[in-house]
């Protein structure tokens, strides 16, 4: 089906993951983008988010090995995930479970609020700041993107998602530039990514666990943009990873989504209709 979206062909699913990405073809896959469930007791429609964290792990295992059969030998897998300041293992023990089948290649940090000072500004606070009440701890200012791949060595655009040089001395100066006078460096793991303000949750972002749509494009961005790139999500929810796809020119997105609610969703945002 091809839709409104820019090119992108979308192939979206109603039903589970596991058994759904089964029915697909190994080495099939350039670019996985995705946030699970985070078993931390989050209240989805329908998804049933406190399962044991053995049992957790060991369904991760599950969903992760098909996704390392469809991932090309150089292909990129981006997992989003967060914690909680009293669960804050969550994250490390799930990157290490999924340690036999990927190499962890970067840590990215999704910073969703920060405070800085600059040296001749005042202070400055952007960003989501969800405050809690705790006398033990902090807010929870970010979550983890971790980069997996077969084996740690695949090719990436880092200046694809890059920034400019505060100094422009620098642009000619550093080594890595090989003498090319380009305002463009890297941008390091730390990203700032803001959620998007909303008036009205219900209707302008009906689920409770989306990740920005930004964040998933600087993921398919860094990964590399060139022509018959397939993207997959697992876990749709309301499609943002899919709207990404579509703004980067992916030439096909796979989708799946337990959800029939969410995936409703994401097809209307999406501009397919219902039936299809």
């Amino acid at each position: 089906m091809r839709t409104n979206c820019l090119a992108t062909r979308f192939d979206l699913h109603h039903g589970d993951c596991v058994s759904g990405m089964a029915d697909l073809d190994a080495d099939s896959v350039d670019v996985v983008v995705t946030s699970p469930p985070y078993n931390l007791d989050i209240d989805y429609a329908t998804f049933r988010d406190d399962a044991s964290r053995e049992d957790y792990l060991e369904w991760s295992v599950r969903w992760a090995t098909e996704v390392h059969r469809l991932l090309k030998p150089d292909g990129s897998f981006f997992l989003n995930v967060g914690a909680s300041p009293a669960n804050p293992l969550l994250p490390h023990q799930l990157v290490l479970a999924l340690q036999p089948l990927f190499r962890l290649q970067n840590t990215i940090h999704w910073i969703k609020s920060v405070t800085v000072q600059p040296r001749r500004a005042p202070e400055l606070s952007v960003g989501h700041f969800k405050p809690i009440n705790s006398r033990r701890y902090i807010t929870d200012c970010h979550e983890y993107v971790f980069h997996l791949t077969h084996k740690g060595d695949v090719p990436i655009d880092r200046l694809a998602v890059g920034v400019a040089y505060a100094d422009k001395s620098n642009i000619a100066r550093w080594a890595h530039t090989r003498g090319v006078k380009r305002d463009r460096r890297c941008r390091g793991n730390n990203w700032f990514i803001s959620y998007e303000t909303i008036q009205h949750r219900d209707r302008q972002r009906p689920h409770p666990a989306t990740f920005p749509t930004k964040l998933a494009e600087m993921c398919f961005r860094l990964h590399g943009a060139r022509e018959g790139l397939v993207g997959l999500d697992p876990f749709l929810g309301i499609g943002h990873a899919a709207s990404a796809a579509a703004t980067c020119g992916l030439e096909r997105f796979i989708g799946f989504e337990i959800d029939e609610g969410y995936l409703t969703e994401a097809r209307s945002r999406l501009g397919i209709s219902p039936e299809i």
